[in-house]
């Protein structure tokens, strides 16, 4: 009897020996780097596949896809956001899609903390300042400020956005919060500001972090109105989904002094198009945008420890289902239940 089939697509590691251990040779595992734009993947691998572990939101499984996928019995998205893979289709199949939510929540929450501290307190500026020969001094710089005191707005208070609200909140920030999927009480358990509208946590928030995830709702919601409500001299951080962020928005607001400065770990296309004029302009150095505007590439979750973890996590995730039907982060579970 053959072995069930494990397609890992467009894995972020090279070795499989932790696939391998964890499957202790009941399963056979396919690795397949990402193939190039417009390569198809091999049509008989989504034939033969048992679980697809899919690595990188870069590789999408629309419905037509799925279908092919005559016998895979999970889909696993190793990261939090699956809004690349057609949930629906697939419960519609009868494939449970998964997700990994508990890797790298440190690691983001430590990455939004330090994208506002640098900005806060001119960091990378300072550096990029006097390896170019700049005067020695600490006077003038945009933007510095004193964290302490400053409100700490955070849009999605799930895992990430709520260790960073305790990172803020230890740094003397004042917190507060809008996420209205939230039971009522949880403020009253933090100890925290709770706004009931997007509209109020913008208009009281001196830094606004955004750890909630891509869906039809949250798509674009800051934009240019968005960002007007902002205090003046505001900073936005973003270490969440690209789109949820419009780009132009943010140019504009840095353009006219509205946005005091912007931490950006994830852009709305990703390699981004290096022409759009506010990334041009921070490539170039522009005076203008001196502390602030830090751009990092999608690498909050990264740490050596965090994929270890991406890794164990996604694969047992298959395993499990595959073994005894062990079900874990289900997304379309409640779709799995309406079929059937």
């Amino acid at each position: 009897m053959s072995r069930p089939l494990v397609v890992v697509m467009d894995p972020q590691h090279a070795d499989r020996t932790l696939e391998e251990r964890l499957g202790r040779g009941a399963f056979a595992f396919a690795f397949v780097p990402y193939p190039v734009p417009g390569a198809p993947v091999d049509p008989a691998l989504f034939a033969r596949a048992d679980a697809w572990l899919n690595y990188r939101g870069r590789h999408r499984l629309p419905g037509a896809l799925l279908r092919r996928m005559e016998r895979c019995r999970i889909v696993v998205n190793s990261g939090v956001g699956y809004d690349h893979v057609d949930v629906a289709v697939a419960a519609e199949l009868g494939i449970p899609v998964c997700n990994v939510p508990d890797y790298g929540t440190t690691e983001v929450a430590d990455h939004a903390m330090a994208l506002t501290l640098a900005l806060c307190r001119g960091i990378v500026a300072y550096d990029e300042g006097l390896r170019k020969g700049g005067d020695w001094t600490a006077l003038g710089m945009p933007g510095v400020r004193r964290i302490r005191g400053l409100r700490f707005g955070v849009v999605g208070l799930g895992r990430i956005g709520l260790a960073t609200a305790r990172r803020a909140a230890a740094f003397g920030m004042e917190v507060r919060f809008f996420d209205p999927y939230l039971p009522v009480g949880t403020e009253l358990a933090h100890g925290w500001r709770r706004l009931d509208t997007l509209d109020g946590l913008l208009a009281e928030s001196d830094v606004l972090s955004l750890h909630t995830p891509l869906t039809a709702e949250t798509e674009g919601m800051i934009d240019g109105a968005a960002l007007a409500r902002l205090p003046p001299g505001a900073i936005l951080v973003n270490t969440s989904r690209g789109r949820v962020v419009r780009l132009d928005a943010v140019a504009a607001a840095l353009r006219d002094g509205r946005l005091g400065g912007a931490g950006l770990d994830v852009l709305a296309h990703e390699p981004p198009a290096w022409d759009h004029p506010l990334l041009a302009a921070w490539r170039a150095g522009e005076d203008w945008l001196r502390n602030r505007l830090i751009v990092t590439p999608h690498a909050a979750f990264f740490t050596p420890e965090s994929i270890e973890d991406k890794r164990r996590l996604t694969t047992t995730t298959a395993l499990d289902y595959l073994r005894d039907g062990t079900l874990r982060a289900c997304v379309n579970l409640e779709l799995l239940k309406t079929r059937r």
